[in-house]
């Protein structure tokens, strides 16, 4: 079988859980079946790998004129899937994911004769703070979803909670639709002791660690967590990994809310910059809770990566965060009552901070609770989300395609 796989993000370029599924799913479709099926992955950006997977990075040779500087990101990933239509090597499949190679895969399909495949790792109407990265253009990516949507000979989704949705918002006939989670690589993301590494990021490695690794946007619910380090009785310190912001506005909203807070409670240290996988993986091992306060999370591969390295979850009881964190055995949960009517935002937020703190005083409170859950945690990633397992799954589907009508 010739398997296309189309992403906006791949190594070295990576900036969410999308990059992170298609890096591991891609290399372990290869191995299926002794490396019979060709993998090819066509990626934005300017990389080049020969071999199975294949990987060609697709860079635009022109630009579109933008009206708005927020509909540049838009009308370029429009380019790029141009592109991809016009590079893709006849595959039998061709599978993408996130809205921003979508178009790619409707041209392709009829192009080809390919069957296509969308993994729903995010949906474009419950993320209306898109709007403000990409302006009206957000009309424009929901519009690309809805119509892959209606378009594709299969979906997956990663959790429960986002069939419904799909299925829901789109109109997908839930038979079109398999869950498959994602899954993490847990022989690499295991507990590691690196404490020069700690020092290297300014954190000390002997002093409790309250941990945060996520990208600075609304989803990801960081102002949330920023307003409830206050809160906190532990005097632990408090790790924000958070970078790329989607907007100017949103990462100097950030800014001025850690300085603020910053006077009220010490111990808080921002690493703004990315960092390494190694660097991440030392963070997770050494922190003594993770904490995942999404307001939306289709499914949350950070929570798995911190469970995998053996460390307790506090996360907000949303999407598919439920299908991963069991509370009072790997973790525990937060409850999330959102405004309605499109948004996801909490609806009282004071709230929903103040819940978040709880929960973590009560853990950083208990040692012993916490290497339990620990252990359970890691258990838990080893028994149900390794990648092998979600490759061999999405193969199956693949093929069950093929025979479809």
């Amino acid at each position: 079988m010739r398997i296309s796989l189309l992403t906006n993000e791949y190594p070295p370029y990576i900036y969410g859980g999308a990059g992170v599924h298609v890096e591991y799913l891609s290399r372990e479709l290869a191995k299926l079946e002794d490396g019979a099926n060709a993998i090819e992955v066509l990626s934005f950006g300017d990389q080049r790998e020969k071999g199975n997977p294949s990987v060609t990075g697709i860079e635009p040779a022109t630009k579109l004129p933008a009206r708005d500087p927020r509909h540049e990101r838009f009308l370029e990933a429009l380019l790029r899937d141009l592109e991809m239509a016009g590079t893709v090597d006849a595959p039998d499949i061709v599978h993408c994911h996130t809205w921003y190679t979508h178009l790619a895969g409707c041209l392709i399909r009829p192009l080809t004769g390919a069957r296509l495949v969308l993994t729903t790792h995010s949906l474009e109407p419950h993320r209306p703070w898109k709007e403000e990265q990409l302006g009206t253009a957000y009309r424009g990516s929901t519009w690309v979803e809805r119509t892959a949507y209606q378009n594709a000979d299969g979906v997956i989704a990663v959790s429960e909670a986002m069939k419904r949705d799909v299925s829901e918002l789109y109109g997908v006939d839930p038979e079109r639709v398999r869950v498959i989670h994602n899954g993490i690589d847990h022989e690499e993301y295991t507990r590691k002791s690196a404490p020069e590494v700690l020092h290297r990021l300014g954190v000390d490695p002997d002093r409790p660690i309250i941990l945060f690794v996520g990208r600075i946007t609304r989803q990801k619910g960081i102002l949330h967590l920023v307003r409830a380090l206050p809160l906190l009785r532990t005097d632990a310190q408090v790790v924000l990994c958070a970078g790329a912001p989607d907007t100017p506005e949103i990462g100097a909203e950030m800014t001025a809310l850690v300085e603020e807070v910053r006077l009220e409670r010490p111990g808080i240290i921002w690493l703004p910059e990315m960092i390494t996988r190694e660097e991440t993986i030392a963070l997770y091992s050494h922190a003594d809770v993770f904490v995942c306060p999404s307001v939306y999370e289709p499914f949350g591969i950070i929570n798995l990566e911190a469970m995998a390295c053996e460390t307790p979850v506090v996360a907000s009881a949303v999407g598919g965060i439920p299908e991963i964190v069991v509370p009072g055995e790997t973790g525990l949960l937060v409850e999330f009552e959102a405004v309605g009517g499109g948004s996801p935002e909490p609806r009282d937020p004071e709230k929903f901070s103040a819940m978040l703190a709880s929960a973590v005083d009560e853990l950083m409170a208990d040692p012993e609770r916490r290497m339990k859950m620990g252990a359970a945690a890691r258990q838990r990633v080893v028994d149900h989300f390794s990648w092998h397992h979600i490759a061999e799954e999405t193969l199956e589907f693949y093929r069950e395609l093929q025979t479809r009508s």
